[in-house]
């Protein structure tokens, strides 16, 4: 079996070797092959400066996950070379890739890792709202979906990994952001916000909402629906969630994880054959239509960029406008009819 996304990731770390931060953050041994975890950072050194975060491959399946970092990783490495204007972000933020987090689940083509589990539900957090009962994960057997681990034992590599590489790059800077790719729900793409453990609205949500608005006027005609992850479903485990609430303990800078969750229902029902595919519910199978979803969200992924940059403008908010856009955000994902 070949593993292009990790042999693509390789290229691009011995041709730029120089010029980025790279960090081998694990390696994972399974049946006599070597699989390695690797970070990358590049611009503003200093760990206050704001900070942005691409991570993909959480789960194994999810291939074009890991695919739409890498291939923003490659266009955001070419223009450093000559543009000016990326070379004038970079002097003044921090940019960080994590983009093959489950690197065993993605060469069997798997969602969980060597052990079966479920990366994104692996944390000690445990939900404390209703959810679905196998969805929310589950502890009974790692042959069944969604399996967390057993109670007890220690967290899987590629959490710790995951967990390790936010509160090291990401998580001392002064305003972040974390954008974890994943395919498989619905026909629209959504971007969800914590909290999912919890129907609770959490403590950043005016912050949310006025980035809503950033990128609703920034581009009127976007594709994404932004919303709390327990609009689509509450989990146990959710490492973003665990993230957050660690943050919070110790700083009052502003972190704020969010998943784009590609909808992958729409590629099924333009291709209904797919289903027969291993990864046919998660990945677009035909040329045209991958080409399409590597190139469909470039804008986000610049738009982000911008708002660390202007982190100001959306995550520091006076008192004043900071309770108009809490009722405002209330009102809007969690009252309306």
């Amino acid at each position: 079996m070949t593993f292009p996304e990790l042999e693509f990731l390789e290229a691009i770390l011995e041709e730029y070797e120089n010029s980025i931060r790279i960090q081998t953050r694990a390696k994972i041994d399974f049946h006599g092959k070597h699989f390695p975890i690797y970070s990358l950072s590049m611009g503003n050194p200093s760990p206050t400066a704001p900070t942005l975060a691409f991570v993909g491959g959480v789960h194994g399946q999810e291939k074009i996950g890991s695919q739409v970092v890498l291939s923003y990783l490659a266009t955001f490495l070419e223009l450093a070379k000559w543009d000016e204007l990326t070379q004038n972000i970079l002097e003044k933020i921090r940019i960080c890739f994590l983009p093959i987090v489950n690197p065993v689940g993605m060469f069997l083509i798997r969602r969980g890792n060597a052990n079966r589990v479920d990366i994104m539900r692996n944390s000690p957090l445990d939900a404390i709202d209703s959810a679905l009962p196998m969805l929310q994960g589950q502890r009974f057997s790692p042959y069944l979906p969604w399996y967390r681990g057993k109670k007890g034992d220690p967290l899987e590599i590629e959490t710790q990994v995951l967990i390790d590489f936010i509160k090291t790059e990401v998580l001392p800077a002064k305003a972040s952001l974390a954008l974890d790719c994943h395919s498989g729900y619905g026909t629209v793409d959504r971007l969800w916000f914590p909290y999912s453990h919890t129907a609770k609205p959490f403590p950043h949500l005016a912050e949310t909402f006025a980035l809503k608005n950033l990128l609703d006027l920034a581009n009127p005609n976007h594709i994404y629906r932004m919303e709390p992850t327990t609009k689509g479903y509450a989990i146990s485990g959710d490492v973003w969630d665990f993230l957050y609430e660690e943050h919070r303990k110790t700083s009052d800078h502003i972190f704020l994880p969010l998943t784009l969750e590609m909808g992958s229902w729409l590629w099924l029902k333009k291709n209904p054959l797919q289903i027969f595919s291993n990864i046919g519910l998660f990945h677009p199978i035909h040329l045209h239509r991958h080409k399409r979803i590597l190139r469909r969200h470039l804008f986000l992924f610049d738009f982000f960029t911008r708002a660390v940059l202007s982190s100001n403008s959306w995550g520091k908010l006076e008192a004043a406008e900071k309770e108009t856009l809490h009722k405002q955000a209330l009102d809007y994902w969690y009252f309306e009819e």
